[in-house]
């Protein structure tokens, strides 16, 4: 399956699982204490001068990501443009913008391994309630784990219906994506059996 862990190298690799996500956390609370765009605005140039800091390749691998944004963006966009609100639309978007960027920095400078061992340290207190933390902490990294893959499969089922067709694809693709989503989710449940089990 496909990772999100950016492959080039940087400072905060090493930095702690726990301190990225706590920071992450403090991170987003703020952006929903500031309620006007020029200070949001500064916190966005600032983290994308981060990104630009670790080199060009990592900060156009941080742009791909936030692709699947665009059309929530347009949405919010033309909402308060009718509703002749354009500094609630910039509000929002620079809000969402910086909180899904952030998010980014975080998922790609930790591994899925380290992301998981904190998943499941965090979930200790739930084996009062009769779930094992380790059952917990693998769905969430499988969780993790499919939906770039789920993206990439849509995308090409999407291309392939095109290309046999001159409709939209539409619903159409619905039914062989959620095929394609299952046989996934059997084969990793098939590697699983055969290493043990979540254990």
């Amino acid at each position: 399956m496909l990772t999100l862990t950016s492959p080039v190298e940087t400072p905060f690799h090493r930095l702690p699982a726990g301190a990225k996500l706590g920071a992450l956390c403090l991170f987003t609370a703020l952006l929903f204490h500031l309620n006007s765009p020029l200070p949001l605005a500064a916190l966005l140039a600032a983290l994308a001068a981060l990104h630009l800091t670790q080199g060009g390749t990592f900060a156009a691998h941080a742009l791909r990501l936030l692709r699947p944004l665009w059309p929530f963006a347009l949405v919010i966009a033309l909402w308060h443009l009718w509703q002749r609100d354009p500094a609630g639309g910039a509000t929002i978007l620079l809000r969402l913008l910086a909180a899904v960027m952030a998010a980014n920095l975080v998922t790609m400078t930790t591994r899925l391994s380290d992301m998981l061992a904190l998943t499941e340290r965090l979930a200790t207190p739930l084996r009062h309630i009769g779930l094992a933390p380790r059952a917990f902490a693998l769905a969430i990294a499988l969780t993790v784990r499919f939906l770039p893959v789920l993206s990439q499969r849509v995308a090409e089922i999407t291309d392939a219906f095109r290309a046999r067709s001159p409709r939209r694809p539409g619903h159409r693709i619905l039914i062989p994506a959620t095929l394609a989503a299952l046989d996934d989710a059997d084969r990793v449940a098939e590697a699983l059996r055969a290493r043990g089990g979540a254990g």
